[in-house]
C-alpha cells in the first residue's frame, strides 16, 4: 500500500514537473531559445519511464518490502525532493527537461547553482538509488544507476555546450 502511494505521488509530480517545463519551453521558444540535445531527450523519457515500470514489476514480482533502512531512504528520498524545488525554483522560467537556452541569457547562480553546476543530475541520481533501495530494488537501483550515468555522459556535455555558446557561462563557472 506504501510502495502504490508512493508511486503515485511521485507519478503526480513528475507529471506536474512536464506540464511546467512545457510552459517554460513555450516562454523560452518565443524569447528565442535554441534546444539542444533532440536526439537523445526520447531515449532520456524512456530509461526514467522504464525506472518506474521496473521498480514496479522488482517490488511485485519478487515480492520486495520496504526496506529496514526505511527512515534512511525515505529522508534521504524528502531531502532529494527538496532539491529538486530548490532547483526548479532557482531556475524559475528557464528550468525544463530539456536543454533549451535563450542565447545571451543571464547565467543562473543562485540556490543550488551558487555550489553546483549541476544539481538536478546529482537530484536525479539519488533519487533512482533511494527509491529503489526504499523497497529493496536492488536490481533496479543497479540497472537504473548504471543507465543515468551513461546517460549523464551524453547529456551534461550537450547542455555544457549549449550553455558555453549561447551564455557566459565559460565565465561565471570558471574554476567550478
Amino acid at each position: 500500500m506504501i510502495f502504490a502511494i508512493l508511486i503515485i505521488l511521485i507519478a503526480i509530480q513528475r507529471l506536474v514537473e512536464l506540464y511546467i517545463a512545457k510552459q517554460n519551453e513555450k516562454q523560452l521558444k518565443a524569447a528565442g531559445a535554441v534546444e539542444y540535445g533532440e536526439s537523445h531527450y526520447r531515449w532520456m523519457v524512456l530509461m526514467h519511464l522504464s525506472f518506474f515500470i521496473v521498480l514496479i514489476i522488482e517490488v511485485i514480482v519478487l515480492d520486495r518490502n520496504m526496506s529496514g533502512l526505511w527512515p534512511i531512504w525515505l529522508t534521504l528520498f524528502l531531502i532529494a525532493q527538496s532539491g529538486r524545488i530548490w532547483v526548479i525554483r532557482s531556475l524559475g522560467k528557464h528550468w525544463n527537461t530539456k536543454i533549451i537556452v535563450v542565447p545571451d541569457a543571464d547565467v543562473v547562480i543562485k540556490g543550488p547553482y551558487k555550489y553546483f553546476k549541476h544539481p538536478n543530475y546529482i537530484i536525479v541520481a539519488t533519487e533512482i538509488l533511494v527509491i529503489s533501495l526504499l523497497f529493496n530494488a536492488y536490481y533496479t537501483a543497479i540497472i537504473f544507476s548504471l543507465l543515468n550515468v551513461w546517460m549523464m555522459t551524453v547529456r551534461i556535455p550537450l547542455e555544457e555546450k549549449a550553455l558555453k555558446e549561447h551564455t557566459e557561462y565559460s565565465t561565471v563557472f570558471k574554476g567550478k
